[in-house]
């Protein structure tokens, strides 16, 4: 049943300096879950035009709630003064980029950061960024309320040749922007789950409130703020390129240690716990989330979280974490199973919130107690599925093979030497990625081959993948062969590359490529499937 929104309306048409006032005592303010102020300077001018034209700019939409909600900023950027704990605050739901610039243009201090503007008096030139020294006829808008100011303004125009004229103007200016009404509607007793969807329906920008930025608004307390938790976590784990982790992610873990589930009902129920319990719940939070960073980092070669094949793969293991500090041998060797098998079978690609809880459960069950068979999360993938697979930035396949070739501990076919797996995987770049067949090579003498099969793709620094350019892989493979000497094959196999000894580079065509390579990197993601590695 919806609430009857009517009879919960006030409508009332305050003066600017009504408005800015309450801005100056707190009484009004932005919640969290408002997006940035984002407008433009010529925007704020237009604005300013249509006010001293008296046009209609639209109503304010308030929020006026004796709860709470962070406001991690105010108005625009101005910190404001905190009201006490016992008066209502009105927190505005639509038209914060508009009283965003009066507040800015009108109301803050001259010495203030933030846009200010002036009214050029002189031949009509309307409104405009205020000049850091301002010439005589610009009048510093922010000055319009403050009477003694004003006064000085004025009189200072007495000075220029058509000072009568400016003062004229002036005051035909300050007549209708002193006496401006702003039509307000607001919104009284009504709850956090009630505005939402109000907010979501008037929202100019059409973007949905994410549930992380409305347990934000939910959960805030004066001894617990989610945001600022959020950051923390990120600040630990910017060392290892984790720092990025979404807050909807550290919402799920939060919620997987709270209650083993991490759908949205159990994440909304989060919002009823005390602060203390919150504050413990992301500390643990935090633990497991950094533990379970380290071991993707140490044991998959994860170096970003660019290369995590799925969300769920991060979520599932910091609950695991969250429970056991440290793992056995053989769980280990079970987390091993359960991540290259659900990675290179695309196991958690589109998966719904019901389809993660029960992986949940189920990956909790396999890597801890042994409970079922690690064909749950997929099996090993066949040689026709590694030839399917498409080197796609974002497929997860791709990330396995990526991880799974760092893994094996990769050489340049060039020269032989190491690659860092840290630098070509802590950040994704394509130039640290080769075609063995070159794509300009291919374009010229096979229009209808894909040259981005994942087959055809290794590792290779962006010097030497430049080095070979689009040489003929017929010429520029036997030659290498040759340059490695017994050492080729040993290069080649760091690559999950057919051995040259059993395989002839010289006389071989794409297709025949991609077989053998198929069969020589089924093996070794085989062994790392079985969680031999």
């Amino acid at each position: 049943m919806r609430p009857n929104i009517a009879s919960r309306l006030e409508p009332s048409t305050p003066t600017l300096q009504d408005l800015i006032s309450q801005i100056d005592e707190g009484e009004v303010k932005v919640p969290a879950f408002q997006r940035r102020f984002v407008w433009k300077d010529t925007q704020a001018l237009e604005l300013l035009d249509s006010l001293a034209s008296n046009y209609p700019v639209g109503s304010l939409l308030l929020w006026r709630t004796g709860d709470k909600l962070v406001t991690d900023r105010n108005i625009g950027d101005f910190t404001l003064p905190e009201t006490d704990d016992h008066s209502p605050t009105d927190y505005v739901l639509d038209g914060q980029q508009r009283l965003t610039v009066i507040y800015s243009c009108l109301g803050a201090a001259e010495e203030s950061s933030g846009f200010a503007a002036g009214y050029d008096l002189l031949e009509d030139a309307g409104f405009v960024p205020l000049p850091e020294n301002p010439p005589v006829h610009v009048f510093p808008l922010r000055i319009l309320f403050r009477t003694s100011r004003l006064l000085d303004f004025r009189t200072a125009l007495q000075a220029h040749p058509k000072g009568h004229d400016l003062q004229k103007d002036l005051d035909n200016l300050v007549r209708v922007l002193t006496g401006y009404r702003l039509p307000v509607v607001t919104l009284k007793n009504l709850t956090l789950d009630e505005v939402c969807p109000i907010f979501e329906r008037i929202n100019s920008s059409g973007t949905r409130l994410s549930i992380y930025d409305l347990m934000v608004a939910a959960t805030w307390s004066r001894n617990f703020d989610l945001n600022e938790r959020a950051k923390q976590l990120a600040t630990a784990l910017e060392g290892k390129d984790f720092d990025e982790v979404q807050g909807t992610t550290l919402l799920k873990v939060l919620s997987a240690l709270d209650s083993n589930s991490t759908d949205r009902e159990s994440i909304i129920a989060l919002r009823g716990k005390p602060a203390t319990h919150l504050d413990t719940l992301v500390e643990r939070a935090k633990g497991a989330l950094e533990r379970a960073v380290d071991f993707f980092v140490t044991e998959f070669r994860v170096h970003s979280l660019d290369f995590l094949p799925y969300e769920a793969h991060l979520v599932i293991l910091a609950a695991i974490f969250g429970e056991r500090k440290a793992l056995s041998d053989l769980e280990v060797r079970r987390v091993r199973q359960w991540f290259w098998r659900s990675a290179f079978t695309e196991h958690y690609r589109g998966a719904s919130e019901s389809f993660v809880n029960k992986s949940l459960a189920a990956t909790r069950s396999f890597v801890l107690d042994n409970a079922i068979a690690a064909d749950e999360f997929g099996g090993m993938p066949t040689i026709r599925t590694l030839l399917r697979l498409g080197f796609r930035k974002n497929g997860a396949g791709a990330r396995a093979f990526a991880l799974a070739m760092a893994k094996r501990g990769p050489r340049n076919i060039t020269n032989g030497s190491s690659i860092d797996a840290y630098s070509a995987l802590s950040v994704y770049n394509k130039h640290q990625f080769h075609h063995i067949f070159p794509q300009a090579f291919l374009k010229r003498t096979d229009a209808d081959a894909d040259p981005n099969r994942l087959m055809n793709i290794c590792l290779l620094a962006a010097s030497e993948n430049n080095a070979i350019s689009d040489a003929e892989p017929n010429v520029y493979l036997p030659e290498l062969v040759n340059r490695h000497g017994v050492q080729a094959e040993a290069i080649f196999g760091s690559n999950l590359l057919p051995g040259p000894t059993g395989f002839d580079y010289g006389s071989c065509s794409y297709d025949d490529f991609l077989e053998a390579r198929a069969n020589a990197a089924a093996v070794w993601i085989g062994e790392l499937c079985g969680g031999d590695h």
